[in-house]
Order: C-alpha cells, then sequence, then structure tokens
C-alpha cells in the first residue's frame, strides 16, 4: 500500500478543490450562457439560437472553451504566487511543482468531469495550447474596454459564435472572458 506524504496529500486535495469549484462555479454563474444571449440580443443574431439542438451544441462548445481558459487562468494564478506558509511571501513554484500541480489539477478536473481518457487527452492538448499562445502575447499592455483581447479564447470563441461578424464577437468574447478571469480570481482567493 502506498503512502502519500502529507505535502503531496495537501497538494492533491487543492487539485480536486480547484477543479471542483472551478467547475461548479462557471455552471452557477451562466458565464457563456450570458455571453451568447446577450450577443444575440445585441447585435440582432436571433438565427444563433433558432435551432434548440444547434444552440445547445453551441453553449456546450463555448462553455468548454471557458474552462479551458479559466483552468489556464487558475494555473498561472496559483503557481505564480504560492504561497508555501501563510506567513510567507508570495513567489513562484518551482517549475518541477509547477508541472506536477498542472499535471494534478488537470487528472483531478477529468474525474470531476468524467471525461473519457480521449477527452481528457484532448482538453489537455487545447489547455497546452492556450498556454504557448498567452505565453507569446505581450502581457505589458493594458486593452481598452471597447478593443479586443489577443487571447486563444477570444479568437475561439469569436469564430465557434459568429464567424460572419467576427470583430464584435471578438468584442463579446473579450467581455466574456474579462468575467471569466474575474470568476477564477475569486474561486482562487476563496482556496486559501
Amino acid at each position: 500500500m502506498c503512502v502519500m506524504s502529507p505535502a503531496k496529500q495537501s497538494a492533491a486535495d487543492a487539485t480536486v478543490e480547484l477543479a471542483a469549484r472551478l467547475t461548479e462555479a462557471l455552471q452557477r454563474e451562466r458565464i457563456v450562457p450570458r455571453f451568447v444571449d446577450s450577443y444575440v440580443v445585441e447585435h440582432g443574431r436571433h438565427g444563433l439560437q433558432v435551432h434548440a439542438a444547434l444552440y445547445r451544441d453551441l453553449l456546450t462548445l463555448l462553455q468548454r472553451e471557458a474552462l479551458i481558459a479559466a483552468s489556464v487562468h487558475a494555473i498561472e494564478i496559483v503557481t505564480d504566487n504560492f504561497q508555501p506558509t501563510v506567513k510567507s511571501k508570495p513567489r513562484p513554484m518551482l517549475r518541477k511543482d509547477a508541472v506536477a500541480y498542472r499535471r494534478k489539477y488537470l487528472s483531478a478536473l477529468g474525474r470531476h468531469q468524467k471525461w473519457s481518457a480521449g477527452d481528457a487527452l484532448d482538453f489537455q492538448r487545447d489547455f497546452q495550447i492556450y498556454e504557448e499562445l498567452i505565453a507569446r502575447s505581450d502581457p505589458g499592455r493594458k486593452r481598452k474596454p471597447f478593443e479586443a483581447a489577443n487571447h486563444p479564447f477570444v479568437d475561439r470563441c469569436a469564430f465557434l459564435l459568429d464567424s460572419s461578424f467576427l470583430e464584435k464577437a471578438r468584442v463579446a468574447a473579450s467581455r466574456a472572458l474579462t468575467a471569466l478571469e474575474e470568476l477564477t480570481e475569486q474561486v482562487v482567493s476563496s482556496l486559501k
């Protein structure tokens, strides 16, 4: 029988708790349905909601993108502001610890969502793509409220939502990204 050290056990518990709370918060706050519904009303794109099955599929795809974006942001917050003890100053996690935390989080998320191995691998691949694209973007410049963010969530959601009005969809997706990031920060801070 394998016995885990208390430090490894608490890290595993933290990742399980983060995965559960983040997915529950996304469902409870209904960021994606509100984002799509407000886009439809604001731009008169009622055709997006006409067919119930297609609308449901769209929401499912966008919810998955939101979970990826929120997960990447949560891992970034946790690994960049690591506090081993309550009294210590926040500092970045060691690279090997950050990789292990990320792996544990993705595993916990897959179990929480009851994904098949293929679904979990697809999510991990997209998660990695998000991380790489975010790392390449220019984080130093703040965007204006009316300007679309340079973020994979914005691009992918805009294309899925309304490719014929891509720039309008990008601005709407950028507002949804801001709401997602705020929600993620609330969830992560509630775990400390």
